[in-house]
């Protein structure tokens, strides 16, 4: 990723397998303290078109790469990504404000992601059915093959809060299906996903068939609209993707959106168990300042008959809350850090502040500055309130209960979200009810809702998103199935 040699560096968009210098720059800024990291230069429409152009000549070469030769680059891809661990988890923290072990564990997370590509490359992109004709007589004599091919270029769209990690579940599929593609990283963290593509290409990816292009939602658009991508990949908010859905043609589309994890404490939950399940809940909340998609926003204890447990969980949490560590990201014992800029906190001190009004209880929190959110623990807030009805992406957590298991079900299913749930429960009933009923795409049981590894098959309905992420899952829409049918020739005689 070249750079001038003043004390600011420039970041290059990577385009068609080279670094471009363009006349659009924009300043990049910590969130934390507001220091200058950066110049960017930014794309625009000539920009986003030669990295197209560039896409769909790299197809006829991509299309032909070998089994072998994928899971060559994937693999190497994943050892570059161990090699410069230490410089992508700075970049990820400067840029994102993301506390630098949440930033170590998301390296590691997209090493991983590339060595399962290296091995699902193997299998899922290739992977050949063989069918049987006979099933009736026009097929006697006859075989289906059924095989995986390219899709063709392929339009990413990463957002901030996992910049390395979330982008590489677009990447590296990709590669494994021998796909092109055209990055489009968040505004706010375009360094981790440029350093990627300088490990990409010392893998051997062909020239031409990856582009990182930072730019502006105006001039990326065309990478929603345009025919020569065919399968548009987005992460990010559910009003926007369902936007860009609506226009984007032809082509694929997959979506992971927004949504409000909650969680079921049920009666079978003893104050016993609370030094055990406190500590996941913290973390599942309050990590990363609740800029997770499935950071938990909503508890729900079964109070059946009584109170008891609800009022230890809000003592308990009340006192974990007040002692997260919070400041500096760069501090490895700093659980949260600030917010990816000053317009969110207002709106999540805003939310709070609602809450309030609407006769929720603050059982802990405290004044914004800045960036920053206090850790932020709320109770009994009513079902009306965003902080409960949308997604806050912030530092904030709502205690709640419920009379009875059937009610926590019907109030996690109580919004336009659907994408991961958790029960703590010691019931194999209460297990197997919510997997039946609750409205999500995954339910975690007797762990935080936060819990993903990257093999999983992951997405949300509802509102949540459309389609799966999971590296064979991506695999699978970034190919198209084509069938030949055998049958040899006959003598007309």
């Amino acid at each position: 990723m070249p750079s001038d040699t003043s004390a600011v560096p420039l970041l290059l968009p990577f385009i068609g397998g080279r670094f471009v210098e363009t006349a659009a720059r924009r300043t990049l800024r910590a969130p934390y303290d507001g220091r200058v990291l950066a110049e960017v230069c930014e794309c625009g429409p000539g920009e986003l078109d030669a990295a197209l152009r560039s896409a769909e000549r790299a197809l006829s070469t991509t299309a032909r790469l070998t089994t072998d030769k994928r899971v060559a680059i994937c693999a190497a891809t994943a050892r570059g990504i161990e090699a410069q661990a230490e410089r992508l988890a700075l970049a990820i923290c400067d840029d994102a404000g993301k506390p630098i072990a949440d930033a170590q564990a998301e390296v590691v997370r997209a090493r991983l992601c590339f060595e399962l590509a290296a091995a699902e490359a193997l299998t899922t992109s290739g992977e050949g059915q063989v069918l049987p004709m006979d099933l009736a007589p026009l097929g006697y004599g006859r075989t289906g093959i059924l095989r995986r091919f390219p899709i063709g270029p392929v339009a990413a769209i990463s957002p901030f809060n996992f910049p390395l990690n979330l982008a590489v579940h677009k990447v590296a599929p990709a590669l494994a299906a021998g796909c092109p593609i055209v990055l489009k990283p968040a505004s706010q963290t375009p360094t981790v996903a440029l350093l990627l593509a300088e490990i990409i290409t010392e893998a051997g990816w062909p020239e031409g068939a990856l582009s990182v292009v930072p730019a502006m939602r105006a001039a990326a658009d065309v990478l929603v609209t345009d025919d020569r991508c065919k399968l548009l990949t987005f992460t990010g908010s559910a009003p926007v993707g369902w936007d860009m859905k609506a226009r984007a043609g032809k082509k694929k589309v997959t979506l992971e959106l927004g949504g409000n994890a909650a969680v079921i404490l049920d009666e079978t939950i003893s104050e016993a168990d609370l030094p055990t399940i406190i500590p996941k809940l913290i973390y599942g909340a309050y990590s990363y300042s609740g800029q997770k998609c499935i950071s938990i926003q909503r508890v729900f204890v079964v109070a059946k008959g009584s109170d008891r447990l609800y009022r230890a969980v809000c003592e308990r949490m009340a006192a974990a809350v007040a002692k997260i560590n919070a400041g500096d990201p760069h501090d490895p014992k700093v659980l949260v850090g600030p917010l990816i800029d000053e317009q969110n906190a207002r709106r999540v001190e805003s939310w709070i502040s609602e809450a309030a009004q609407l006769g929720g209880r603050q059982l802990c929190g405290g004044v914004r500055q800045g960036t920053f959110v206090p850790p932020t623990l709320l109770a009994a807030v009513p079902s009306s309130a965003q902080v409960v009805r949308d997604e806050v992406f912030g530092p904030v957590c709502v205690l709640d209960q419920v009379p009875s298991f059937a009610a926590a079900i019907a109030a996690v299913n109580d919004s336009r979200f659907g994408l991961q749930a958790a029960v703590f429960t010691r019931d194999l009933g209460h297990a197997l009810a919510a997997h039946e009923e609750l409205a999500v795409g995954a339910v975690i049981l007797n762990e935080a809702p936060s819990f993903r590894i990257d093999h999983m098959p992951y997405g949300g309905i509802k509102d949540s998103g459309l389609g799966r992420e999971g590296i064979r899952s991506a695999i699978v829409d970034m190919t198209e199935p084509r069938l030949l049918i055998t049958g040899a020739l006959r003598d007309a005689t």
